[in-house]
C-alpha cells in the first residue's frame, strides 16, 4: 500500500477518535473534536496531491479516497444531530434540530447514492471522476461541520457554520442532480440488463 492511500485508510481510522473527544465531557470537547476533524479532512487534500505527484493513483485509493470522505460526513453529521447542534444554545428549538435530522439523512441518501451510481460506472469501464461542484460542495460540508462543532461558543460561529451548513446541503442537492443527469445513459442501460 502506498503513501497516499495509508494516509487515507488513517483518515477512515482515525475518525472513532473523534467520536470519543466529542463524547467526553470537558470543558473544550467540542472544541477539541471539531479541530481533530478538520485535520483529518485536511489529508483529504493531502493525499490526492500527493498521489498525482508521486504518479500513484491506484484503483484501491480511487474507492478508499470517496469513501473516507463519505465516513466522515457521516459521523461527523451523526454527533451534530446528537448533540443538538443545528440551533443555538440560547434559542434551542426542536424546528431547528429536525430541519438539520432530515438535511442530513438527504446527504447522506446523496452520498450513498453516488457511491451505487461509481459501482455501475466501473461495472461499465466508465471512471466517474468527482466534478468540481462535487469537490466544492465536499469543501464547504467538511468546513461546516467543525464549525457547528464549535458552534455552542458563540453565536456569530453558529450563524456562519449554520449557513455554510445550508449551503452544502443545496450544492449536495443540486451535485446530485446533476451526477443523475450527466450519467442518465449510463443508469438508462443498466436499467435494460435487470
Amino acid at each position: 500500500m502506498n503513501l497516499p492511500n495509508k494516509i487515507t485508510l488513517s483518515r477512515i481510522l482515525l475518525m472513532p477518535a473523534v467520536i470519543v473527544i466529542f463524547l467526553i465531557d470537558f470543558d473544550l470537547n467540542y472544541f477539541v473534536a471539531g479541530l481533530v476533524f478538520s485535520l483529518l479532512c485536511c489529508t483529504d487534500f493531502i493525499d490526492g496531491a500527493l498521489a498525482r505527484k508521486r504518479g500513484e493513483v491506484t484503483t484501491l485509493g480511487k474507492f478508499l479516497d470517496p469513501l473516507a470522505d463519505k465516513v466522515a460526513v457521516a459521523i461527523g453529521l451523526f454527533l451534530l444531530v446528537y448533540a443538538g447542534l443545528f440551533s443555538y444554545k440560547d434559542f434551542h428549538t426542536t424546528t431547528f434540530n429536525i430541519i438539520g435530522l432530515v438535511c442530513s439523512i438527504l446527504i447522506i441518501i446523496r452520498e450513498l447514492m453516488i457511491g451505487l451510481f461509481r459501482q455501475v460506472a466501473i461495472s461499465k469501464g466508465v471512471s466517474m471522476s468527482a466534478d468540481m461542484l462535487g469537490k466544492v460542495k465536499t469543501v464547504i460540508t467538511d468546513f461546516s461541520i467543525p464549525v457547528l462543532f464549535v458552534s455552542r461558543y458563540h453565536i456569530a460561529i453558529y450563524v456562519i457554520g449554520i449557513s455554510l451548513f445550508y449551503i452544502a446541503f443545496v450544492m449536495t442537492m443540486i451535485s446530485l442532480i446533476h451526477y443523475v443527469i450527466k450519467y442518465r445513459d449510463l443508469f438508462a442501460n443498466s436499467e435494460e440488463n435487470i
